[in-house]
């Protein structure tokens, strides 16, 4: 028995080219289009599922309505002699009325002969670089091009220069800034030395401010009674006189 034809339109019929290059992701799209009157449910299969991301990889298409598939072919090394064999097939059958029915389920209980296919290949291509006649004849000698390239290798390393030789002053500058602020501070040191043995020293040969007092001399004592005695010896004899 023959499978039935495919309802939904696809887009494209037959292939689906991926253009290099390819160290990073690239991306292809199928458009789906269902012109029935009916729900029609597709799911998307290929030959290398670990080398591809399908998004969305199966669903439910309304009547009349479209849907956009982003199909991401993995970075890989490309090798032009190796061939190619990866397919791509979309399968799609028509929905049952039942529109509560869990899609997962429905894709179980489907014999294969509702089923309806149809099959892409791949293409890889990566673009080449062509020539413009027009544009060849205008190129420069290579005397011209060495001269440019000379040049601009001059404007760039001038700079370059420059800043070096700004680096290496600094550089110097920064050393005798160091060698002066040691020299300030071995001539700190010397000067505290030189403080401290200063007030050592004086504090050896000046009087020691609290000292206790020197005791009077018993002569001068002597003298000064003998003084008041006098004075009042002479005052008591007037009086008695």
């Amino acid at each position: 028995m023959s499978k039935q034809e495919q309802v939904l339109i696809i887009e494209p019929q037959n292939e689906l080219k991926f253009i290099g290059p390819f160290t990073l992701p690239v991306t292809a799209y199928m458009k789906l289009s269902n012109p029935t009157d009916k729900n029609v449910m597709f799911k998307i299969k290929t030959t290398a599922p670990k080398r591809y991301c399908v998004r969305p990889n199966s669903g439910l298409l309304e009547p009349h309505k479209a849907i956009e598939i982003a199909i991401c072919l993995q970075p890989f090394l490309y090798n032009p002699a190796e061939k190619n064999k990866h397919k791509f097939m979309v399968q799609t059958v028509f929905a049952p009325e039942s529109a509560d029915t869990n899609l997962e389920t429905l894709w179980k209980e489907i014999s294969p002969d509702q089923l309806m296919d149809s099959k892409l290949k791949c293409v890889f291509d990566i673009p080449s670089e062509e020539t413009d006649p027009a544009t060849a004849t205008q190129r420069p000698n290579a005397t011209e091009t060495n001269n440019e390239v000379v040049s601009a290798t001059a404007q760039i390393t001038a700079p370059i220069r420059d800043v070096s030789t700004e680096l290496q002053r600094a550089a110097k500058e920064v050393q005798q800034l160091r060698e002066s602020e040691s020299e300030l501070r071995q001539e700190n040191i010397r000067l505290k030395e030189e403080i401290f043995v200063i007030k050592k020293q004086k504090g050896l040969t000046s009087p020691n401010r609290y000292a206790p007092p020197a005791e009077q001399s018993p002569v001068l004592f002597y003298a000064l009674s003998a003084l008041i005695i006098g004075v009042l010896g002479a005052i008591l004899g007037k009086l008695l006189l």
